[in-house]
C-alpha cells in the first residue's frame, strides 16, 4: 500500500475519531461498525465487477438472504408451529423441488412433445404443492400471530449463521447465474434487479417463514448485551473508576466487541481476496474481463468462470447481510431498499476504486460516513444560511429539504471523483 493510500485511510479514521470527540463515541462506533459491514459488501461487488466485469444490481437481494439466514437459523424454533404444519410445509417443498428437477430432466432428454410433458408436470406438481402448502401455511400463521406466526429457527449459535447466510446467498446466486449470466451486461443488470425485488417480496409476504413485515425481533447476540454487562459483578465499579457512566460504558463495550468481530471477518476476506487477485486465477479473471473473445480463444470457459465469481461475490454480500441483521438484533424486510443496498454499495466501489480491494474498503468507510453525517451537517448548514429569513413557507421548505443533502452529496462526490480520479481514489494497479 502506497503512502497516499495509507493517508486516505488515516483521514477516514480521523473523521470517525472526530465524530466521537465532537458528537459521541456511541455514534462513532456505530459508524465504524456499519462502515466495516459496508466495506465487506463493497468487496463482494468489487469481486464481481472489478475482477470480472459483471454488472450485478441485485445486491439488495443477496444481503436480504444473509439476514434471512440469521432469522431461520439463530432464532429458537416454535414447537407449536412445527406441530401445526411444519412437516407438511417441508413435504410441499420436497414436491416443488422434485417437480422442478423432473421438468429439467425431461427438457434435457429432449423427448417428443417435451414442451407438453414439462407443462403437464409443472401443472400437476403446482396443484399438489398448493394442496399441501396452503393449509399448512394457514395453520402456522395462526399460532400466536402477534408474536410468532412462523416456524422460528434452528437455535444454533448466531456466529454460525454468518457463513450459512453466505451459503444461502451463494445458492441463490448459482440458480440465478445459471439462467442470467448468458445475458448481455445491461440485461444482466435488469434480471438481477428484478430477482432481488422478488426475494424481498417473498420475505415481506411469507409470514410463516420469517414473520414478513411483522419483523423478527430479539435475534440472539454473539456478545453479552449492555444490560447483562451492567448487571455483571464489578462492571459498574470499573466504569466509575474510569469516570464513565455504566450505561454509556456498557453500550460502548458492546459496540467495540462487534467492531472486533467485524474487523476480523473483513481482514480475513481482504487477505483471501488479495491472494486471489495476485494468483493465476485472478489474472485469468481480469483477462476475461478485459477481452472475453481472446480468453475464449485461449481455451477459457468464460461462462463457468463468470458463474464462479458471481457466486463468490454474492456469498460475501450474504455474509455482510447476516452480520448487519445480527448487529441490528432484528430482521426488517421493509428496510431492504435498492437505494441503500445497491446504489450506495456501487458508489462505494466506484469512489474507492473498482478492481482494487483496498479501494473498495476505503469507499465503504468513506461513503458510509458521509451517508450518516451529511444530513445533520446539511441541517446545520441550511439552518445557518436561513437564520436571517423570516418565518414562513420558504424557510420551512428549505429546512425540510436537508434530508435530500444525502443524495446531492453522493452525486457531487461521484462527479468530483470521476472528474479528478476517474479510476477511483485507490485505482487498480
Amino acid at each position: 500500500m502506497k503512502l497516499r493510500d495509507a493517508g486516505l485511510f488515516a483521514l477516514v479514521a480521523l473523521l470517525i475519531v472526530l465524530t466521537g470527540v465532537m458528537q459521541s463515541w456511541n455514534l462513532a462506533l456505530q459508524v465504524l461498525n456499519m462502515g466495516l459491514i459496508s466495506a465487506i459488501m463493497a468487496l463482494g461487488v468489487n469481486l464481481q465487477w472489478g475482477f470480472a466485469g459483471l454488472f450485478n444490481v441485485g445486491v439488495m437481494g443477496f444481503v436480504a438472504l444473509g439476514g434471512l439466514a440469521v432469522a431461520i437459523t439463530a432464532m429458537p424454533p416454535v414447537p407449536e408451529a412445527w406441530s401445526a404444519g411444519g412437516a407438511r410445509v417441508l413435504l410441499a417443498m420436497v414436491v416443488a423441488g422434485a417437480t422442478i428437477a423432473g421438468a429439467v430432466a425431461i427438457w434435457r432428454k429432449r423427448p417428443k412433445a417435451r414442451g407438453w410433458l414439462v407443462a403437464a408436470l409443472i401443472v400437476v406438481g403446482f396443484i399438489f404443492y398448493r394442496f399441501l402448502f396452503d393449509p399448512a401455511r394457514d395453520a402456522i400463521e395462526a399460532v400466536n400471530p402477534a408474536l410468532q406466526g412462523n416456524l422460528g429457527g434452528l437455535g444454533i449459535p448466531v456466529l454460525l449463521a454468518w457463513p450459512i447466510g453466505g451459503l444461502l446467498a451463494a445458492g441463490a446466486a448459482w440458480l440465478i447465474g445459471k439462467t442470467a449470466l448468458g445475458l448481455r451486461s445491461d440485461y444482466l443488470a435488469i434480471a438481477t434487479l428484478g430477482i432481488a425485488e422478488i426475494i424481498i417480496a417473498i420475505m415481506k409476504n411469507e409470514d410463516w417463514l420469517a414473520r414478513g413485515v411483522k419483523n423478527v425481533i430479539g435475534i440472539p447476540s454473539p456478545l453479552p448485551s449492555a444490560i447483562e454487562l451492567q448487571q455483571g459483578e464489578g462492571f459498574a465499579e470499573r466504569a466509575a473508576s474510569w469516570g464513565a457512566d455504566p450505561v454509556t460504558a456498557s453500550t460502548i463495550a458492546v459496540k467495540l466487541g462487534y467492531a472486533g468481530l467485524f474487523a476480523a471477518v473483513l481482514i480475513i476476506l481482504l487477505v483471501l481476496m488479495q491472494l486471489a487477485l495476485n494468483s493465476p486465477w485472478g489474472r485469468m479473471m481480469r483477462a476475461i474481463r478485459d477481452n472475453e473473445t481472446a480468453a475464449e480463444a485461449m481455451g477459457k470457459n468464460v461462462t463457468k468462470r463468470h458463474l464462479q465469481i458471481f457466486v463468490l461475490g454474492s456469498a460475501i454480500c450474504g455474509i455482510a447481510g447476516a452480520m448487519m441483521t445480527t448487529l441490528d438484533g432484528q430482521l426488517t424486510p421493509g428496510t431492504y431498499q435498492p437505494l441503500r443496498f445497491t446504489f450506495l454499495i456501487w458508489v462505494m466501489v466506484i469512489v474507492g476504486g473498482s478492481g482494487n480491494n483496498y479501494g473498495a474498503v476505503l469507499g465503504g468507510f468513506l461513503v458510509w460516513f458521509l451517508w450518516v453525517q451529511v444530513e445533520p451537517m446539511g441541517q446545520w448548514l441550511i439552518g445557518t444560511l436561513t437564520s436571517g429569513l423570516p418565518e414562513g413557507d420558504l424557510k420551512q421548505h428549505l429546512l425540510g429539504s436537508a434530508a435530500y443533502m444525502r443524495l446531492f452529496t453522493m452525486g457531487v462526490l461521484m462527479l468530483i471523483v470521476l472528474r479528478f480520479s476517474p479510476r477511483g481514489l485507490i485505482p487498480e494497479r
